[in-house]
């Protein structure tokens, strides 16, 4: 049996995305820039992608920006927005938890004189929207803060955090990377008072290489990619027709689904979590039902260094990962679960799972089979 718990790294795409996406290339490939028939059928798939999506936010269709993932969706929003405000201010607030691709940006900024106030995390890995109101200054121009954390699946409570900036001024940005989020909560910027939020196609079973960022009417954002002049300056470069319309099927699907979806990620997550609980000596640091993301789950496996967990579960087809796949390519100590309060022999031993709707029961029952096989013999082997 194959179990892939991974799905917070990547999704596989689904038949019906991989059949639209190469048809589109094979044989709908026209540039939407050409004003032959072949690029007009091209434009129109962007135009239909771009209402598509504008429907699952409840938002305008100029609103949608597409870019090629979450990292650029996530540049672009917090680059460009500083640089149009920073006459304003040069003061942003983030939290300790946030994915490389906003830590990275933020270290950026600095060499441009920005100064970055990161919120710290309670023990679940939660920041607080009375944090956020205290560290807002006259001079602040944005706040970034994930909606679900891609490590502990934490939920940060973006309502509040919203109306909580829009009540001391209006003109601070408010980002929120949705990367984790988008596909599995019914997510309104305007009534969350969200500016700005990324998204990535291929955490939803749509192909890598697509994402979007939505950035609300009148917010200004200044563009980090220059060229000719693709989605009204915003974002030039020949648009990804077929990741584009990729996406926005990815995005149609989760989200006409998005209830028995959701119903059955927390089923997998809690039965996981109950089954976890038979294992000696195993820390679990995500929430059950609605107080944590509906898919993900992280575990502490002591005397068991997660690599060597990961690795002898691969050997059993059983597909997981040590924190975020992005932040573990330099095998660094995971920030998020530092910044939670763990011993440093609890954070090497954390292992993520995460669930699509396509996993299943038996696949956690066969997973937690191996477990119980394999962890008393990697523990012998780790006291010698």
């Amino acid at each position: 049996m194959e179990a892939y718990f991974d799905n917070s790294a990547t999704t596989v795409v689904l038949p019906q995305v991989a059949e639209l996406v190469n048809h589109i290339m094979t044989v709908d490939y026209g540039n939407p820039s050409s004003m032959h028939l072949k690029g007009v059928q091209a434009e129109k798939y962007i135009r239909q992608a771009r209402e598509d999506i504008a429907k699952t936010l409840h938002c305008k269709d100029k609103e949608i920006i597409f870019t090629s993932g979450g990292t650029e969706s996530n540049n672009m929003a917090i680059i460009g927005a500083c640089m149009a405000a920073k006459r304003k201010g040069k003061h942003i607030i983030t939290t300790s938890v946030e994915h490389a691709s906003v830590k990275a940006v933020m270290e950026f900024l600095k060499g441009f004189d920005f100064e970055i106030t990161y919120l710290p995390v309670d023990e679940n890995g939660v920041v607080s929207a009375k944090d956020v109101k205290n560290a807002i200054r006259e001079d602040t121009i944005l706040v970034s803060v994930m909606m679900v954390n891609n490590e502990v699946g934490s939920v940060m409570p973006i309502m509040e955090i919203g109306k909580t900036i829009k009540s001391i001024d209006e003109s601070i940005i408010f980002h929120v990377d949705c990367i984790q989020s988008y596909g599995k909560y019914s997510i309104s910027p305007n009534k969350m008072n969200i500016d700005m939020l990324s998204v990535s196609g291929h955490k939803i079973h749509g192909p890598k290489g697509s994402g979007f960022i939505y950035i609300r009417e009148k917010t200004k954002v200044r563009p980090i990619i220059y060229g000719g002049g693709q989605q009204k300056n915003m974002r030039s470069g020949t648009e990804n027709v077929p990741g584009i319309a990729g996406l926005a099927l990815a995005s149609k699907l989760a989200y006409d689904n998005l209830d028995s979806h959701r119903e059955k990620l927390i089923s997998l997550k809690d039965y996981l979590i109950d089954r976890l609980k038979e294992i000696e000596d195993v820390r679990i640091h995500s929430k059950k039902g609605d107080d944590g993301a509906p898919h993900i789950v992280n575990a502490a496996f002591m005397g068991v260094r997660s690599e060597v967990l990961l690795h002898t579960l691969e050997d059993k087809q059983i597909y997981v990962s040590a924190g975020s796949a992005c932040s573990s390519n330099g095998n660094k100590v995971s920030g998020v679960l530092t910044s939670m309060g763990l011993e440093t022999n609890e954070i090497d031993s954390s292992i993520r799972f995460s669930f699509s709707p396509l996993n299943s029961k038996e696949e956690i029952d066969y997973a937690i089979e191996v477990l119980k096989e394999v962890l008393p013999m990697l523990r012998r082997f780790t006291r010698r």
